[in-house]
């Protein structure tokens, strides 16, 4: 099977585990094949299929930390998975099966450090890790300061990706995009490493 390698994506990462509190899983991504993320792609259906390809680690597509926090994780014992379902509208916002556990990651659009945690802690422990997506650029997330608004604040960055840290077992890592010049771009990923994160993604676009 070829590397899964979407034309503007690409991804690096290394192992922090000493950085870790004693506890905390550890997501290898070293000699991994990654799916990446994509928007309206990455469900559970593709992402099995990808798995069954080859693929060791899968992204879900983006979900807004406002959806998630009005969502409850039901068991959906007619097709065997797990959901997190939207209180009030019933609409599926994620869904995932013990086919995938230890393989998916979950891609959370958020603002917001506190908001970002109580999301996280709702599917934490039904994925393989927590993902921030510091990439969008699309005026949805722009406008929500989510996506690649973050990229502009670094003390934001910090304060989502330190809390999540501290507060779950479960592994967090994030995506960004290149900013206009390679030094700094190198600059944040440094700022990003030292909150600890398992893994860092950069949309090389």
């Amino acid at each position: 099977m070829p590397r899964i390698k979407p034309k503007d994506f690409c991804c690096f990462a290394s192992t922090v585990a000493a950085n870790m509190p004693s506890g905390c899983q550890k997501m290898e991504y070293e000699d991994k094949l990654v799916l990446a993320p994509m928007v309206r792609v990455g469900t559970l259906p593709f992402r099995l299929l990808a798995a069954q390809y080859g693929a060791d680690i899968t992204y879900g597509e983006e979900i807004i930390d406002h959806k998630l926090v009005k969502c409850e994780r039901r068991i959906n014992e007619c097709i065997g998975c797990t959901d997190f379902v939207e209180r009030g509208t019933e609409n599926v916002v994620f869904r995932t099966c013990h086919e995938e556990a230890g393989r998916v990651v979950f891609q959370l659009g958020t603002s917001d450090a506190v908001r970002a945690l109580t999301s996280a802690e709702i599917v934490c422990k039904d994925v393989a890790a927590i993902d921030i997506n510091m990439g969008c650029p699309k005026s949805f997330s722009i406008s929500g300061g989510m996506g690649a608004a973050l990229l502009t604040k670094p003390e934001l960055i910090h304060d989502i990706m330190t809390t999540l840290k501290r507060n779950l077992t479960t592994p967090v890592t994030c995506k960004i995009r290149l900013l206009k010049s390679s030094q700094d771009t190198v600059e944040l990923a440094r700022q990003i490493e030292r909150t600890g994160i398992s893994a860092l993604a950069v949309h090389g676009r």
